[in-house]
């Protein structure tokens, strides 16, 4: 993971914007990430939030040194290089466009945004900034799982042979309480979507990353079991799905089946992945997030069976930097990762991966998901352009 020293002649500005669930979980990471990896000079500069107290509580607590409730100024300074946003969803795309046309390399949490129209204006103004050396990535941190890092390298050297069957569920119960209360992820206008967008869209993504394919066509379902819940004011409507439902077709023609629920009672974090082959087969689950379990279908039939690899060697992606063998790795680590490759990629002017155009090939997913279903399950293909 070593990199070529930066020739920056000062340590790159950050910016923060939103210090909630993920601007706590961003903020470890880029206070650790130096301490295991070889990166560009950086310091946190700047938290920004809504609320003046609340913010300025945070950026002492997640060691920024200063704290704004305007990113319209933070993003204009001379002294900011990199803008990380972990706003909600329906804020990212005039912050991110505003940020990339100021010069500045972005981060910005999944999905890329609440629509495909706002999806697509983000990946132009990525396209744009890039030709000019500013680099943007969209947080699909799962990428970073080393298991799952690992299950990539399995695939791209053809140990699966052809994949012809892929299954995908990503299951939470945080809202299988009917009690549970409204939060802006329940509403549409700030949410975009429910399940859909936080859950589907980190497992489609995951499909196409591993597979190295794209989705074409879907039949799709979604359902929300509890249609209100309890506000500040008293019941309020959900406008967004709890749980989808689909069939994907790839380019490849392999075909994938998704589940993702945000009311599997008893599930707290399952992201599970399998992958079948002509010649192998890999399964993942995410409550297991050091294991990567593999079946050689070339060895003779009678010693066949899934194994398990535990994903903590020195020898497996991004596990070199951190502690000894069998010393299990977790969540937050994928979000060091993720911004070791957001510093390299900002440090080199080298595109960064996820991009925004993977951003926007997920948002084209769930956008014929949304269509399908809206259609009781009718075939959607998947828009290319």
């Amino acid at each position: 993971m070593a990199m070529e020293p930066t020739s920056n002649p000062r340590p790159l500005g950050v910016a923060m914007i939103g210090y909630a669930f993920m601007g706590r979980a961003h903020s470890n990471a880029w206070r650790k990430v130096a301490s295991f990896f070889d990166v560009p000079a950086f310091e946190q500069r700047v938290l920004v939030g809504r609320n003046a107290d609340g913010v300025a509580a945070a950026a002492a607590a997640f060691g920024w040194a200063e704290s704004a409730t305007d990113w319209h100024d933070v993003v204009s300074r001379d002294d900011i290089d990199i803008v990380d946003i972990c706003a909600p969803g329906h804020l990212h795309t005039e912050i991110a466009i505003a940020a990339l046309e100021a010069g500045k390399h972005v981060l910005v949490e999944k999905p890329l945004a609440n629509s495909l129209a706002d999806a697509e204006a983000m990946a132009a103004a990525a396209a744009r900034a890039q030709a000019k050396g500013i680099t943007s990535m969209i947080g699909f941190n799962y990428r970073r799982v080393p298991a799952l890092a690992l299950a990539r390298e399995f695939v791209a050297a053809g140990r699966l042979g052809e994949i012809r069957q892929v299954r995908a569920s990503y299951l939470q119960d945080w809202l299988a309480d009917a009690d549970a209360p409204m939060t802006w992820r329940l509403r549409h206008e700030t949410a975009g979507s429910g399940a859909l967008g936080d859950l589907a869209s980190h497992a489609v993504d995951q499909l196409q990353f591993l597979l190295e394919d794209r989705v074409s066509q879907v039949s799709a379902r979604t359902h929300t079991f509890v249609p209100r819940r309890p506000g500040p004011d008293g019941l309020e409507d959900v406008t967004v799905d709890d749980a989808v439902w689909a069939t994907l077709s790839f380019e490849s023609g392999a075909i994938g089946s998704l589940e993702v629920s945000r009311v599997a009672t008893g599930r707290k974090n399952a992201l599970t992945i399998e992958l079948y082959g002509s010649l192998g087969a890999l399964r993942f689950d995410l409550e297991e997030i050091n294991e990567l379990w593999f079946l050689d279908a070339t060895e003779p039939i009678a010693e066949q069976g899934f194994r398990r690899i535990l994903v903590t060697e020195p020898e497996h992606p991004y596990v070199t930097a951190w502690w000894p063998q069998g010393h299990v790795l977790g969540w937050e680590h994928s979000f060091v990762h993720e911004i070791r490759d957001l510093l390299v990629a900002a440090g080199s002017g080298a595109p960064a991966s996820p991009s925004f155009e993977d951003g926007l090939a997920v948002q084209r997913v769930l956008a014929a998901i949304e269509a399908s279903a809206g259609l009781d399950g009718a075939g959607v293909p998947v828009s290319s352009a």
